[in-house]
């Protein structure tokens, strides 16, 4: 078991050195681990391995390599750690974490009015009180980047 572990860790490090050479470090940039440890390379790497020995970092990297960085993924990073002092800006109107949403997604001043309004009705109308927390930070992700107002910034384009 010690040899397949070995073995395994050994084949992500040399297929990570290939893929750093052409993209995104599939283990610290990729998958569940940069997710949840974007400012903490080897939490990510550590994370990634432990979850699924890192394959759906390697996939995520080889099929879509542009969901390891950018915007959308900086969106998706902070919503996730900053989840309950968005919703709370949202529930709001205001705040600091929703304009530094709105920078992070390059909006205006306008299309960041506009997305609040559109995020907050949409909390109105959702019952989240039998997800975790996770799903409630995934679904408010989803549902930033579908509004009309996020398509107007510049994450989408």
């Amino acid at each position: 078991m010690k040899k397949l572990i070995l073995v395994s860790l050994l084949s992500l490090a040399c297929s990570s050195a290939v893929m750093a050479q052409n993209g995104p470090n599939p283990y610290k940039d990729c998958g569940i681990g940069a997710a949840l440890f974007a400012s903490t390379p080897w939490a990510a790497v550590t994370s990634n391995v432990i979850w699924d020995v890192g394959t759906t970092a390697v996939i995520s990297a080889t099929a879509s390599p542009e969901t390891c960085s950018g915007s959308e993924y900086a969106t998706a990073v902070f919503i996730n750690e900053t989840y309950e002092s968005l919703e709370q800006n949202f529930v709001q109107g205001e705040g600091q974490f929703i304009d530094t949403l709105s920078s992070i997604m390059s909006c205006d001043t306008d299309s960041s009015t506009a997305l609040t309004q559109e995020v907050r009705e949409m909390m109105i109308d959702q019952d989240n009180t039998d997800k975790t927390r996770l799903e409630k930070a995934e679904n408010m992700y989803l549902n930033i980047m579908g509004t009309q107002a996020a398509k107007s910034c510049s994450t989408n384009v």
